[in-house]
């Protein structure tokens, strides 16, 4: 990589790409996909952003009128909201089945509507760590096509994928496009790469969407309005050489392991994380904001699954060195016995 990117001419190397990405990274990313999930990939139906938060977005600002309704899926990343309420649309929580936190097809049923234009799912999950399996994503595209011809509107999903190469073991993370049509992937490589501060992703509009050229010059449209025009060049080059590579993934599932096993003994309740790196906890109190403020006594940060639209929990991040969590677990132990 390193050689290559040397060699490139440096006028080209740090000056502007195309609006939508430098062509050459756009094929390598749609060459990956192709390879990775035998899913032609068309690499004109992708654009380059600054980051998943970007690509959501944009993404939103190009498929939303005023009026319309976003479902989210609970828990859900906080910053859904403020996206889909600036881009112009109402915001619809659906809280997944506590069970497992698989999606509650009773409630997301009830959820969709004349006016529901997209449906946002995160897989794996911040905050819970959990994947959806490929029946939950072969149920959701069934259940939004019959909803689709039923009130004659395209339903998108977005496919919200930060953290799809942060999975353990044997676990399979169903992608998207290959179960529902009208599909949009919004991708970061900063969790992937662990490089968080770099900020390089993309959109795809699958080429299955309907009527997909025109969804893809609406993403550029909104693209240009919003100002997220040509990722950083340095960085669009970089990932075309390490797209499909991750960091070492087994330090995480170390951490996982160690951190749940522990927090199980100790008496906690939490959702096992498939993937990413966060750990979903049953609160000892309704309150978990209670819960948290107790904690800070520990020296121990947690944030409230309030935050999250799923009231009674708190999210632990584990993306930390093995020592920390070594540390951390001792306090742990004092912060649950406090309650028994």
């Amino acid at each position: 990589m390193v050689r290559l990117l040397t060699e490139k001419d440096p006028v080209a190397l740090h000056g502007y790409t195309s609006a939508q990405g430098d062509p050459s990274v756009r094929k390598a990313i749609a060459d990956n996909i192709t390879e990775r999930f035998g899913f032609t990939a068309d690499p004109n139906l992708i654009y380059m952003t600054c980051g998943a938060a970007a690509s959501l977005t944009i993404t939103l600002n190009a498929i939303v009128n005023s009026g319309d309704e976003v479902i989210v899926l609970a828990p859900f990343f906080p910053e859904y909201k403020v996206f889909i309420e600036k881009a112009g649309a109402n915001v619809r929580v659906v809280k997944c089945r506590e069970s497992d936190f698989q999606i509650d097809f009773e409630l997301l049923s009830d959820a969709v509507n004349e006016k529901t234009k997209a449906v946002i799912i995160n897989s794996p999950n911040n905050p819970s760590g959990v994947v959806l399996n490929k029946d939950t994503i072969k149920e959701l595209a069934e259940l939004l096509e019959r909803k689709s011809r039923e009130y004659g509107n395209d339903i998108y999903i977005i496919a919200d994928e930060p953290y799809r190469e942060l999975v353990y073991g044997d676990v399979e993370v169903p992608y998207i496009p290959e179960y529902y049509n009208n599909t949009i992937v919004c991708y970061s490589f900063s969790k992937s790469l662990s490089l968080p501060g770099e900020r390089i992703g993309y959109i795809f509009v699958s080429p299955k969407t309907n009527d997909c050229s025109k969804l893809y010059a609406a993403v550029c449209g909104a693209g240009r309005a919003l100002g997220y025009v040509c990722a950083p060049s340095l960085l669009q080059y970089t990932v075309a050489e390490l797209v499909g590579s991750t960091a070492d993934v087994s330090v995480y599932k170390s951490n996982r392991d160690l951190l749940y096993s522990a927090l199980c003994e100790y008496g906690y309740t939490a959702a096992k994380p498939d993937g990413a790196f966060y750990l979903f906890v049953k609160s000892p109190e309704r309150d978990a904001n209670a819960f948290c403020e107790r904690a800070k006594k520990y020296e121990l940060l947690l944030v409230p699954g309030d935050d999250f639209g799923y009231s009674g929990y708190v999210r632990i991040s584990y993306c930390v060195s093995p020592e920390m969590i070594k540390k951390a677990l001792p306090a742990f132990k004092k912060l649950i016995d406090e309650y028994r």
